[in-house]
């Protein structure tokens, strides 16, 4: 497979260094079979755009797509869906690509937490269950807090939230990453995870302005 090279209407959404970049990463890749594992043009955006971001030629063993999930989440976009984020870098930076493409609401869980983290809690836990009754519908990216994705989870199971359109469950770090990354695996969410330690704002960030940004060239006929 030999994977296309951008068209005018993405490279209007792209800078020259970026797109080389994308150039590499596929020359990188393409030796490996791992395009054969994602035969959507779609995902492939998403599997560059990450490795681009982390810089790491390693990370697609560790990326899981669930089948439709980002056609799922891609489609919820582009109806004006909002994102939610655990932290306020995520959201700056989906924010530009928002305003760019659809418009849309961008706001981190942070808007609805308290000031200071409960006991043995966190402000994104806190604000999470809160920003999903206000936000129905939402594509939730976490990239920072683990605790977050659990509330999310026990309150979709328990029905006491709607489910978001697509989780981007990427949290960083070693204390209960693995395990919210593993209970997010047997939930039947649609979801783009990345396992391991891995993760972060700019990785879910990536993750949802890919997406953003195929849905634009596709609006466009791109």
């Amino acid at each position: 497979m030999d994977p296309s090279p951008a068209s005018p209407g993405e490279a209007s959404l792209d800078h020259p260094i970026f797109c080389e970049s994308i150039r590499l990463i596929r020359e990188a890749l393409e030796p490996t079979g791992v395009y054969a594992r994602w035969p959507d043009a779609l995902e492939r955006d998403v599997l560059e755009r990450l490795v681009h971001s982390s810089g790491d030629l390693s990370l697609p063993a560790d990326l899981v797509l669930l089948p439709g999930a980002c056609r799922d989440g891609m489609a919820a976009l582009a109806s004006g869906a909002p994102i939610l984020t655990d932290t306020a870098m995520a959201a700056a930076a989906v924010a530009p690509m928002a305003r760019r493409t659809f418009d849309n609401p961008v706001h981190s869980v942070l808007r609805w937490a308290p000031d200071q983290a409960p006991a043995g809690g966190t402000r994104a836990a806190a604000g999470m269950e809160r920003a999903l009754r206000e936000c129905p519908g939402a594509v939730v990216l976490i990239g920072s807090a683990p605790t977050a994705l659990d509330v999310l989870l026990e309150r979709v199971a328990s029905e006491a939230v709607m489910a978001p359109a697509l989780v981007i469950g990427m949290p960083v770090g070693f204390v209960g990453v693995a395990e919210s990354k593993r209970q997010l695996a047997a939930s039947a969410l649609p979801q783009i995870r990345l396992d391991g330690s891995r993760g972060g704002a700019g990785l879910v960030a990536a993750a949802v302005n890919a997406l953003l940004r195929r849905a634009w060239l596709e609006r466009a006929g791109g």
